[in-house]
């Protein structure tokens, strides 16, 4: 039981400190989800470095070299405890923030990390070696139990009812329990003679079973990680979203590797069929492009069958124990590469999200070769559905660029421009992010003001509301295309801040609200929150919070001390508004409790254009923030039907340390 008990609580801690070192550093990155794929490739870059290391320290050395070089290495990562990053590594605004993640927490997590991803397929090796005859690979069920564990537990556990601080503690306290016990193990087991050598009659591992390794790991985790893309980003952006598809991927992996055949190729076969053939008609079908029920079951159950195929085949090309840490190494670096693809040369090569139709592709293909022995029926049906999906992906991408002007990949997700209608007709062009509309422009009224900023939405009002009062200065953090500009006169001064260079470029090359407007216009880049950290004060009449990530205004924005930072940045009775408007989460309570908790007042502004011109106007809500009750009482804001902004006194109030994203899900 100890070998399973440390395999148990190593796996806890790996997928404990993963939401967790992403939750910190989330937000000097601008909230990104692209935050969490960069996370990811670096947890599978130190999962195949563990996995190399244990099957270095298993195969290579001999004696008691093994277990003293192990315990050495869990007191130095003892030593590098607790894990919080240090402020030094925000960045500046300039830094390219891939690689800038990657060294933030290789220098933060790195060698406690590369630990606890060795610890798996290191124990089993040593099980296998203590206990002959009996299944080591069942301890890998065991593992990705405990992952899953800590995965469901992070968000509805630890997060709602630990701050930020206190989970550092937390896992530090758990890892210095770990380094002890895993110690225990390594001077416990038996250790082979420094002379003793290889069992004879080792199995040959030929080249063509390790590409099937490699193949079948890698499209697993392009799978997993595209699917949540496309669910994120191209779907409905829900926070948290990302926790249903890894969840399915680490349950195939205790499905396949539990060792008693749950896993069954020929009833499996005909549903990962079915499956790719339901996301494939979804890829190309417009009409049930926003229907999340149907997305998410689909989507979903398709990730869920993938993945239990891909590690169910591992499982049935496992080598006998002798290989054990050889297979593993080669199956993590499988994965490794599907993260690389995904999370560094998508973004590179592409100019929107097509890993999703090559990874279902690529299924489709290893289908083929590991169902063809299995009759001629089945070999047509594969290649009928290879096909099919082959070309759904090769349409999708078409689709995907129909009345598009410019498409860009980066970072922060794709951006589109879109051009609707005709200079006769409604020319509009409209900015696109994932599924969120960033601003749109009539083409023959440049200066009319749409969307979200119209003149009886909440930010209109409180810009009119200081207008009368002789020029202003408005802050912005959010550019999108630029739409508050056009409530700019002579004398004004608009400031916006943005994290996206990209944004910055197309709001002046592809709209004119920033060139037209009669305000001097200026544009920061860079994490917004940081930068007004940094500046000295603004002195805003008007401070918009209008920066969307995921669909709601990433949780850095929008914390006591946030708004305390913004509240330095305004004058005494100026107003700082935020855009809550949001599909799925309720957001104004949370800033009515901020502005409470801060001495502010605060009230709601919800204007619904159902009974007008929506096709120009959108729905929204903005909460207006304000230290001067009289601000928010100006004739403007009240006649546009500002109403108090609701507090629930029973939710805690949202700081730096603290957030809850599952309370507030509508």
């Amino acid at each position: 039981m100890i070998y399973a008990a440390t395999i148990f609580l190593s796996s806890f801690l790996l997928f404990l400190v993963q939401p967790l070192i992403a939750r910190l550093i989330l937000p000097w990155f601008g909230g990104s989800a692209a935050v969490w794929t960069t996370c990811m490739l670096f947890f599978q870059a130190m999962l195949l470095a563990g996995y190399g290391y244990a099957h270095l320290l298993d195969g290579k050395l001999r004696g008691r070299l093994q277990p003293l070089i192990h315990t050495a290495l869990l007191a130095a990562a003892v030593a590098c405890l607790p894990i919080a990053p240090s402020e030094a590594w925000k960045p500046t605004g300039e830094d390219e923030p891939i690689s800038r993640i990657l060294l933030l927490l290789g220098a933060t997590v790195g060698l406690p990390y590369f630990l606890v991803a060795s610890t798996s397929p290191l124990l089993q090796a040593w099980f296998a070696r203590a206990r002959p005859g009996e299944n080591p690979y069942r301890l890998f069920a065991i593992s990705n139990l405990a992952s899953l564990i800590a995965l469901l537990g992070y968000p509805f556990v630890v997060e709602p009812f630990l701050a930020a601080g206190d989970q550092v503690r937390l896992w530090s306290w758990g890892f210095a329990a770990f380094a002890a016990l895993c110690a225990v193990v390594a001077w416990r087991t038996p250790q082979p003679a420094p002379s003793s050598a290889p069992a004879a009659g080792a199995e040959t591992i030929g080249t063509p079973r390790v590409a099937l390794w490699l193949a079948l790991s890698a499209t697993g985790s392009v799978l997993l990680l595209a699917t949540t893309n496309h669910l994120t980003q191209n779907v409905a952006s829900i926070p948290l979203l990302w926790l249903a598809p890894l969840t399915l991927y680490l349950l195939t992996f205790i499905i396949a590797f539990e060792g008693r055949n749950w896993y069954r190729p020929r009833l499996v076969l005909p549903l990962v069929l079915a499956a790719l053939g339901g996301m494939a008609w979804l890829l190309v079908d417009s009409d049930y492009h926003y229907d999340l029920p149907l997305q998410l079951a689909m989507f979903l159950s398709g990730l869920f069958l993938g993945c239990l195929f891909c590690h169910g085949e591992l499982y049935r090309l496992r080598p006998a124990p002798q290989q054990l840490t050889s297979f593993y190494l080669i199956v993590s670096a499988g994965g490794a590469l599907g993260g690389l693809f995904v999370a560094v040369v998508a973004p590179l090569a592409f100019d929107a999200y097509y890993e999703l139709g090559i990874g279902m592709t690529a299924l489709a293909i290893l289908a083929a070769l590991r169902f063809a022995p299995l009759g001629r029926e089945h070999r047509l049906a594969t290649l009928s559905v290879l096909v099919g999906v082959a070309a759904c992906a090769a349409y999708d991408g078409f689709h995907y660029h129909s009345d598009t002007r410019v498409s860009e990949r980066g970072f922060y997700g794709v951006l589109r421009v879109k051009e609707y209608g005709s200079p006769e007709n409604s020319h509009v062009r409209r900015l696109v992010h994932g599924t969120i509309m960033h601003g749109e422009q009539y083409l023959d009224l440049p200066r009319f003001l749409t969307t979200y900023y119209q003149k009886s939405s909440g930010i209109g009002l409180a810009i009119q509301s200081k207008q009368d009062g002789g020029p202003i200065r408005v802050g912005v953090i959010g550019l999108g295309t630029g739409t508050i500009a056009a409530y700019g006169r002579p004398g004004d001064v608009y400031r916006f801040y943005d994290i996206d260079p990209r944004v910055a470029k197309l709001a002046r090359q592809e709209f004119s609200f920033l060139a037209d407007s009669a305000a001097q216009v200026e544009v920061a880049l860079g994490d917004a929150r940081l930068t007004l950290e940094r500046e000295a004060p603004q002195n805003f009449d008007v401070l918009a919070v209008d920066a969307f990530s995921s669909d709601a205004i990433p949780v850095h924005l929008i914390t006591k001390e946030a708004l305390g930072i913004y509240l330095r940045h305004t004058k005494s009775d100026g107003i700082v508004a935020f855009h809550v408007s949001n599909r799925f989460l309720e957001l104004i309570a949370v800033v009515a409790r901020i502005a409470k908790e801060q001495g502010a007042y605060a009230v709601l502004v919800s204007d619904d254009p159902e009974d007008e011109d929506t096709s120009r106007r959108s729905r929204t809500d903005w909460v207006l923030v304000s230290r001067d009750r009289a601000a928010l009482e100006r004739p403007a804001i009240v006649e546009g039907g500002a109403a108090e902004a609701e507090d629930r006194p029973e939710w805690r109030t949202w700081t730096d340390d603290y957030s809850n994203l599952i309370q507030i899900l509508k």
